[in-house]
């Protein structure tokens, strides 16, 4: 079975919204595949997606509350076929760990490798989270595209 690791800072914003996504889109395409996600920082360790990111989700029917952050381990290296980082600093911090198969979002969905935005520093909730949630989602389908037809 392809296991999927998405990865953002403190797994509270954009990578439980880009787990939660995967898994609606894998299960719309029949691709069995196992998905979860971290942050490269524990600073969040334990605790639910932020408010804005479980509202954004719900709007889009995606139950992401129970989810819960964690961060990283070196072992996630080799127990993942594939690691999708939220932005450019996070996939270098997990190359500095170790991690060899280490994809952008950005690299799907036509995004031509941009980051995706962090929305905990965005003032209100149609300040961007909105936006966000656009680009992850129409990565998030071309990446599970990809991978379930081995095309990556």
């Amino acid at each position: 079975m392809t296991k999927i690791l998405f990865v953002c800072l403190g797994n509270i914003c954009r990578s439980p919204l880009a787990e939660g996504i995967a898994k609606s889109v894998a299960r719309e395409k029949l691709f069995l595949c196992d998905i979860d996600s971290a942050g490269t920082s524990g600073f969040h360790e334990g605790e639910h997606p932020c408010e804005d990111s479980i509202k954004i989700a719900k709007m889009n029917h995606i139950n992401i509350a129970s989810l819960r952050a964690r961060q990283v381990k070196r072992s996630d290296a080799k127990a993942f076929d594939y690691v999708i980082a939220m932005d450019a600093q996070n996939k270098k911090t997990l190359e500095e760990m170790g991690f060899k198969n280490v994809y952008l979002l950005g690299e799907f969905g036509g995004y031509e490798g941009k980051d995706v935005p962090d929305p905990y520093f965005f003032d209100t909730f149609d300040d961007g989270i909105k936006n966000v949630y656009t680009m992850i989602s129409e990565c998030v389908e071309d990446f599970i595209e990809k991978a379930a037809h081995g095309s990556i």
